[in-house]
């Protein structure tokens, strides 16, 4: 049966909200399939405001991937502006996708991608304006499916009340495999109804359901044992790993939106994962092997983007993307094809140690300079020897030398406060090192107009990295030492006015932690923040620590674990976490050695196994997979008409 828009409804309430055209659909590329051609049938999230969510690359790559699938549609759907969920409760408008406007309860599967925990409270109205009962425990056969992916679904437990399941790793071949699934439980009668499909998703390891899964907790308020509740269901659930990235070109037909995005550009992912070993990345942890995207597919992908979407800017994204073996190859073949166009190239993510001026000529060559940013990470060398990010202060000043010596005017250093075994003094470096950065700026240029801005963000522990059982520095000390950087940093009267200073205090960092790490009793402090009128927390505008203080202190009553419990206490290796159930790949025992390397100053350093030995973190052999990585030996052929 066809499914009626929501527009007649929602219309007539846009022009009382700001930034109506969010939430009207039909970009160039935007898909909007025959509701009764389809038997498969996806909404797909990201939780956060349309200006946010639409550029996210996750979610673009699924929706074309989906919709490329005879038989199987899938739409988008955002978060709604405070203005305008109001005026949705108040007039009976269901949460709605802006593809074809339908209600998000009509589908099958409501896929929800999270970069960030952050955004567990928007699930919660989503879910709520769409009708779709919060619990999963309370749900219908004709509810849709709740299914968490992105990284933060690499601990779900925090909302395992809320959702049916979640996807590890990759979306791309576990998306259309769920979509098989779905098509052959429907086509046999249903069995088992909506448990039977979740079953069948969890038998085959598609998927991680939370309900299948009992925990247990000691006396003390730690885990004694997660273990499944149903015979066919594995004891770990494994991520899954896309092998051979040119065999998934995506985004071939990129939305180019309708309206304002905070990215607006082509993105190109050059390589998936990272073996650069950063004790503190989550993202480097939970996406190995490397596999890189070969120089054809790369220019083949922003030849075809281009064209196609009449964008001027092409990202070329990756976790460390200068470390693309062929890097200069791609970044010469593709300044050549666009030289004189309005095709500007972009770096976003450069390692100090892995950028060179010719690099950053090529990229330039158009004639947009942007500023470098590098990520040092640790303001004193132990700090960046305990997390594993060995740039010493020489590449630094000799990287940013040479920058300012060929034309460039500003660079961005990002680092971070509150690492494990951080003192005052190892923070205080971090001023040391910009007073240097901008004193030898002004002294291979010639010029005073030099600048450096210095952002720093809190460290929070994550899942699957050596430092998953590091405590976290508390709001006190953070927002003590943040103060004290930035006193120094403007009582220097030679350099306090070249130094930019941008930074979060440590409120937000904690609350991250806490949603990070944390288990299923985490899940009623989001409810209550929820109902308390927590949204968008993401942002500093609409994040409230005071709400989140007092939903922990009232929903922690009486078991014994407090904020504390989850974020400034260190664990012990025997503790059972509350994700050790879930398979990165990494073993357990490779990262708690990494933790204790870390803590050790005469351990050595591990390097990238991409170009050394095996260090044994587990990966390859656990997963089926292998690196992969050129150089390939082809070039980058011109274009007869750009």
């Amino acid at each position: 049966m066809p499914v009626d828009s929501v527009f007649p409804r929602l219309e007539p309430l846009l022009p009382r909200v700001q930034k109506p055209v969010q939430y009207v659909g039909g970009e160039l590329h935007a898909t909007a399939k025959d509701w009764d051609d389809c038997d498969v049938r996806w909404a797909l999230m990201y939780p956060d405001a349309y200006e946010v969510g639409q550029p996210n690359q996750g979610v673009q790559i699924l929706y074309e991937v989906l919709n490329e699938r005879d038989g199987v549609l899938a739409e988008r759907t955002y978060a709604v502006w405070p203005d305008l969920e109001a005026l949705m409760r108040e007039h009976d408008v269901p949460q709605f996708t802006v593809d074809a406007h339908r209600p998000v309860s009509a589908f099958d599967v409501f896929g929800v991608s999270f970069a960030t925990e952050l955004g567990y409270t928007n699930l919660l109205t989503a879910l709520d304006l769409a009708g779709i009962p919060l619990h999963a425990a309370d749900r219908r056969d004709g509810d849709p499916i709740v299914v968490a992916g992105g990284h933060a679904a690499f601990n779900p437990e925090p909302i395992a009340a809320f959702i049916d399941a979640a996807v590890l790793g990759d979306g791309e071949e576990a998306a259309l495999k769920i979509s098989d699934e779905i098509r052959a439980w429907k086509a046999t009668g249903r069995p088992g109804d909506r448990a039977g499909l979740l079953e069948r998703l969890a038998v085959a390891g598609l998927v991680y359901v939370p309900a299948f899964y009992d925990v247990d907790y000691l006396p003390d308020g730690r885990i004694r044992r997660i273990a499944p509740n149903r015979p066919a269901v594995p004891w770990r659930v494994a991520k899954h790993t896309v092998m051979d990235l040119d065999e998934w070109p995506y985004p071939k037909k990129p939305i180019v939106p309708l309206a304002e995005t905070v990215h607006e550009r082509y993105s190109v992912e050059i390589f998936r994962g990272c073996t650069r070993g950063c004790r503190f990345c989550q993202a480097g942890m939970i996406t190995r092997p490397v596999r890189e995207r070969s120089i054809e597919t790369i220019g083949d992908m922003v030849e075809n983007g281009i064209r196609k979407s009449g964008f001027e800017e092409v990202g070329l994204l990756s976790l460390s993307s200068a470390d693309h073996t062929e890097i200069g190859d791609v970044a010469k073949g593709l300044a050549d094809r666009y030289e004189g166009s309005n095709v500007s190239l972009s770096l976003p993510s450069t390692r100090v140690d892995a950028f060179n001026i010719s690099l950053a000529n090529e990229f330039s060559r158009n004639g947009r300079r942007s500023g470098l940013t590098f990520a040092p990470e640790g303001g004193s060398e132990r700090m960046r020897k305990v997390i594993n990010k060995m740039v010493t202060e020489e590449d630094l000043i000799r990287t940013v030398a040479a920058a300012y010596s060929h034309g460039w005017r500003q660079v961005k250093l990002y680092f971070m406060v509150g690492l494990p075994t951080e003192t005052d003094e190892d923070v205080l470096q971090v001023a040391e090192l910009a007073k240097k950065v901008i004193q030898k700026g002004r002294e291979v240029s010639g010029r005073n107009d030099i600048r450096c801005t210095v952002s720093i963000g809190g460290f929070v522990p994550k899942p699957h990295t050596p430092f998953q059982w590091a405590s976290q520095l508390d709001v006190e000390t953070t927002d003590s030492r943040l103060k004290q950087l930035r006193d120094t940093v403007r009582e220097d009267k030679k350099f306090g006015r070249a130094i930019g200073f941008r930074y979060h205090d440590g409120k937000p960092g904690i609350i991250e932690g806490l949603l990070s790490r944390g288990d299923r009793r985490v899940g009623r402090i989001i409810e209550q923040v929820w109902r308390d009128g927590g949204r968008f927390d993401g942002w500093s505008e609409h994040f409230s620590y005071e709400r989140w203080i007092t939903a922990t202190e009232q929903a922690l009553a009486g078991t014994g674990v407090d904020l504390d419990w989850y974020t400034t206490r260190e664990r012990g290796y025997d503790e059972v976490l509350p994700w050790d159930h879930l398979d990165s790949g990494l073993d357990k025992d490779w990262l708690w050695a990494d933790w204790e390397d870390a803590l050790d100053p005469d351990s050595i350093d591990v390097e990238d196994c991409r170009w050394t030995p095996c260090y044994d973190c587990g990966v390859c052999p656990e997963m089926n997979t292998e690196i992969q990585v050129g150089p390939t030996g082809k070039t980058l052929l011109p274009l007869s008409v750009v």
